[in-house]
């Protein structure tokens, strides 16, 4: 699958939001680390923006008529939760009427030092023939992602998806593009060289689901 696109290795203002998100002195701060991928988000809408379908349409100005091209239909956004939630509100700023979709996706780590992934929650709307996004700033292993969107398949089968994250394993990039459908575009800020035994991404960032909402027991 080469329909991929990996933002750091071009320059732009969302290097600037990784690197703060990375960084031991500043992640700390729940906030800003929040709005880092809050942004990240937005910059990620923004582009997968370009791929969707577009009318044009007649806009009454005060002085005439203009001809603007708008979006035929807005996506479906579905984030893993709970980690998933800033970055999904960083999309649905841009796209604003999208539909929206939630999946509880957990790995569970074993006695054993083996890790089993788990579904408990789906909620979501029809997805028959829609464009579906895919929210999850960290792709470690790629299982989550693929048991979420296995359980999202229960509500149909989308046109196009679209896969957004802001950090990914080579692990787990190379296992989403092997597993997910020919018509799945990728969206990634940065890609990491390694997996811990733990399944971290390294250098990464560290837990997100904690940085962003503090620590679960």
């Amino acid at each position: 699958m080469n329909n991929t696109r990996i933002f750091n290795r071009e320059n732009s203002i969302l290097n600037h939001y990784i690197a703060e998100l990375r960084d031991v002195n500043i992640q700390t701060d729940r906030l800003r680390f929040r709005r880092n991928i809050e942004r990240i988000g937005e910059c990620l809408a923004y582009e997968i923006s370009k791929e969707l379908t577009y009318n044009s349409i007649e806009v009454n100005t005060p002085l005439g008529v203009a001809n603007e091209s708008l979006l035929t239909h807005q996506p479906v956004v579905a984030s893993v939760l709970r980690a998933g939630l800033p970055l999904h509100l960083g999309i649905i700023n841009y796209f604003d009427k999208a539909e929206n979709a939630f999946v509880s996706a957990y790995r569970e780590e074993r006695p054993d030092g083996t890790l089993a992934f788990h579904i408990d929650y789906n909620a979501c709307p029809n997805l028959e023939g829609k464009v579906l996004v895919m929210a999850d700033p960290m792709l470690a292993t790629g299982n989550s992602m693929w048991l979420a969107y296995k359980a999202l398949l229960e509500h149909g089968t989308p046109s196009k998806i679209h896969i957004a994250a802001v950090i990914a394993s080579e692990v787990g990039l190379a296992f989403i593009q092997d597993k997910f459908p020919a018509n799945t575009q990728i969206w990634i800020g940065a890609v990491d060289p390694e997996l811990n035994a733990m399944s971290y991404i390294v250098p990464g960032l560290g837990d997100a689901g904690d940085l962003c909402f503090g620590e679960k027991e």
